[in-house]
């Protein structure tokens, strides 16, 4: 990016409930779409390229992500943030930004990831959650739940936990913390409600893993499939994945850190 020698790191929080994922496509509404809108009114113009450290899908929400800005001039940064966020829509804000090097890869210099998963079960939850986490029917097992999720720690084969790739790719990936957690959400009318959450970290994550992860424990959760039947699948050669996808809106790009 020679000819946009000025390079900036952003991070970015947003509500992916409206979008149709962070990546830009033709006649829909999208994270970059609406960031790069803004930018060109900001900036005044539209030499300018935005690279992100990893895409969200449709639905899904981002606690702290971040972008990559190669511009052909400096930038006052606070006076940038306040003018992009006062023009962005409310359900996004860009948090903080600072200057790097040339040498700086968004995507090679990441050094772990982490997801977050909210959902709860037993009794329907409030209106105001819908967009904040997902409701499964029925009670789960969440103690099982809790000692599956470990075993996904570690260096596995994740090709039954991800959506079909080509035949070349490598689906092996490092997981270096997986749990469920118990905590409560505080609705704008001042309602607790529990909820459940899996977090995951790890060093980079194939399509769509951490939704198929969260529905091998859901399986578990219900007792449909056993622990045994997880450990098996990170050691199969079949493609087929072990468990159904858990829907998009309880998931969230929770962090992403980069080495120095």
């Amino acid at each position: 990016m020679q000819s946009r020698p000025f390079t900036y790191l952003f991070y970015i929080q947003y509500l992916g409930l409206r979008y149709h994922g962070w990546q830009k496509q033709p006649g829909l509404k999208t994270i970059q779409g609406k960031l790069e809108k803004v930018f060109r009114y900001v900036l005044g113009h539209e030499d300018f390229t935005i690279l992100s450290a990893g895409r969200t899908d449709s639905g899904v929400s981002c606690h702290r992500g971040a972008f990559e800005l190669f511009h052909i001039a400096e930038i006052d940064l606070e006076d940038f943030i306040n003018q992009v966020n006062e023009n962005l829509p409310d359900d996004i804000r860009l948090l903080e930004g600072k200057r790097v090097s040339l040498d700086f890869n968004i995507i090679q210099d990441v050094i772990a990831k982490e997801y977050r998963y909210y959902f709860t079960t037993g009794e329907k939850f409030h209106p105001f959650a819908a967009g904040n986490l997902t409701y499964f029917i029925g009670q789960l097992d969440i103690d099982s739940m809790k000692a599956a999720a470990d075993i996904f720690v570690g260096e596995h084969d994740f090709r039954r936990f991800c959506a079909k790739q080509k035949q070349s790719d490598n689906y092996r990936r490092q997981i270096f913390e997986s749990e469920i957690l118990e905590d409560k959400l505080i609705l704008a009318d001042g309602t607790q409600l529990k909820r459940y959450c899996y977090r995951v970290k790890g060093k980079g994550f194939l399509m769509h893993q951490v939704r198929l992860i969260m529905g091998s424990l859901l399986e578990i959760g219900k007792g449909i499939i056993t622990k045994g039947d997880i450990q098996e699948a990170l050691k199969s050669q079949e493609k087929s994945p072990l468990s159904g996808k858990v829907p998009a809106n309880g998931l969230v790009l929770y962090g992403v850190e980069f080495g120095s």
